[in-house]
C-alpha cells in the first residue's frame, strides 16, 4: 500500500461535537461546542484529512454544514470528506462547491446504487466516497441497514461492494455498526473479507478503534485508511503518534 490515511472524525449534532454509540441518537456523548477549533487542532497535530458527519441531516436530510466545511478547508487547511443527509445530485454539488474534497453517500448508495454510480462517473471517482454500514445477521451474512440503521436493504455487503467496484468506485468506507463508538476494536475479519472482494478499491475502516495497534492492523490487512473518532476525543490514541508510526512504514520482517 503506497499510503495510508488517518481520518480524524468530527460528528456534529446541533452544532456540537458528539459521538453516538452504535448510531443510537439516544446514546449521545458530547465532547465540545466548537468543531472548527477541533479541526484546527487536528491540523496542527499533522492531519491532512478530516471526516465530518452531519448527524442532524443524516436523520432528517438537508445537509447543514456547508459553511463549516468551507471554514475548515480554508482556515485549517484540511481536505474534508463529509456527508450526512445526501439525497440528490444537487446536494453533492453544493457540498463540493462549499470546499469539500469528497462527499460521503450512505443510505442512498444502498437504495439508489445506479444513481450514485452515475455521480461517480460525473464528478469523478476521487470526489465520491460510498459508505456501506453493515451488520451481521443471525445467519452470519453481512447486511446493509439503512434509514438510520432501522431498516435492512436487500442484498449483501459483498454484492454491493462488487457492484460499485465494477462501476469505477475508488473510495469505500465500511462501518461495522455493532462496533461503532464502542472502543471494542475494529472488525479485522470484515476488512480482510472486503479487501479480498474488491482489491482495486481504497477501503476505509471505521468503528471500534481503540489504540495504535488497531490502526496498524487495519493497514496490514490492506486498508487504505481508517476513521478515528472516540479514541482521539478521549485521548486513548494520540494523533501525532499515529501519524508518525504510519509514516515510518511497516515493521521489518
Amino acid at each position: 500500500m503506497d499510503s495510508f490515511t488517518l481520518y480524524p472524525a468530527i460528528d456534529v449534532r446541533g452544532g456540537r461535537i458528539v459521538r453516538l454509540a452504535q448510531g443510537d441518537y439516544a446514546q449521545e456523548t458530547r465532547y465540545g461546542d466548537d468543531p472548527l477549533a477541533l479541526a484546527r487542532e487536528y491540523a496542527a497535530q499533522g492531519a491532512r484529512w478530516l471526516h465530518l458527519v452531519d448527524l442532524d441531516a443524516a436523520r432528517a436530510g438537508g445537509y447543514t454544514l456547508a459553511t463549516l466545511v468551507g471554514r475548515i478547508a480554508g482556515e485549517a487547511g484540511l481536505q474534508v470528506q463529509t456527508g450526512g443527509g445526501v439525497r440528490s445530485r444537487e446536494d453533492v454539488q453544493r457540498i463540493l462547491d462549499a470546499g469539500a474534497a469528497r462527499v460521503v453517500v450512505g443510505s442512498l448508495a444502498v437504495r439508489e446504487a445506479d444513481m450514485v454510480a452515475g455521480w461517480i462517473e460525473e464528478f469523478g471517482a476521487e470526489r465520491i466516497t460510498v459508505a456501506l454500514d453493515t451488520r451481521r445477521d443471525r445467519e452470519g451474512t453481512w447486511r446493509l441497514p439503512v434509514h438510520g440503521w432501522t431498516e435492512t436493504a436487500a442484498g449483501t455487503l459483498q454484492e454491493m461492494a462488487r457492484r460499485y467496484a465494477q462501476r469505477g468506485l475508488r473510495h469505500l468506507l465500511c462501518t461495522d455498526i455493532s462496533r461503532d463508538g464502542m472502543l471494542t476494536g475494529p472488525n479485522l475479519e470484515l476488512y480482510r473479507l472486503l479487501a479480498a472482494e474488491v482489491p482495486g478499491v481504497a477501503l476505509q475502516a471505521s468503528g471500534g478503534v481503540r489504540e495504535l495497534a488497531d490502526v496498524l492492523a487495519a493497514r496490514e490487512l490492506g486498508c487504505a485508511g481508517i476513521v478515528l473518532g472516540r479514541s482521539l476525543l478521549e485521548g486513548r490514541l494520540e494523533l501525532p503518534d499515529a501519524i508518525g508510526r504510519v509514516a515510518a512504514g511497516p515493521e521489518p520482517a
